[in-house]
């Protein structure tokens, strides 16, 4: 039984664009290529032949794989979130007790995690350790680097 993932709606889109890219406009390429290298003469002895029938299986698999995915994602209506608690889609506003560092993460499905953007994966241990807490609340989380302390500023969405 596959995981169901939720998602935002600019997230859930993101993933049917690029479904949607792979099956057309990609698949277009793979074939272009397999054309030009079958045009090159004996197939039996041709490496570039079977480097674009492993490319198109490569390709064939990413598309099912994400058609899975897909089928598993579920839309997170954001209106009727509780922002009194953190839950997935929240955004986080952390204060590391031991050195005072202030830092806001948006909880968000692994596909959608961009440490960058600030987005981090509700399949994280810092997520893990926050969902389900309330603003005032502190939580020790075990992250590679060792045990922090955080605590929670503000929840919003």
């Amino acid at each position: 039984m596959a995981d169901i993932t939720y998602y935002s709606k600019e997230g859930l889109e993101k993933l049917k664009e690029e479904l949607q890219y792979l099956k057309t406009e990609g698949r277009a390429s793979i074939a272009r290529a397999i054309a030009e290298a079958r045009d090159k003469g004996d197939l039996s002895e041709n490496a570039e032949y079977d480097a674009a029938k492993e490319a198109q299986g490569l390709h064939e698999a990413k598309i099912a794989k994400l058609e899975e995915v897909l089928s598993n994602a579920r839309l997170i209506d954001e209106s009727k979130l509780d922002s009194s608690k953190v839950l997935a889609l929240s955004i986080v506003k952390l204060k590391n007790t031991k050195n005072g560092a202030v830092m806001t993460y948006q909880l968000v499905s692994e596909t959608e995690a961009d440490l960058k953007s600030g987005k981090i994966s509700v399949k994280s241990p810092i997520a893990q350790g926050l969902l389900g807490k309330s603003v005032g609340d502190k939580v020790e989380i075990e992250v590679p680097a060792g045990k922090i302390e955080l605590e929670v500023l503000e929840i919003s969405r």
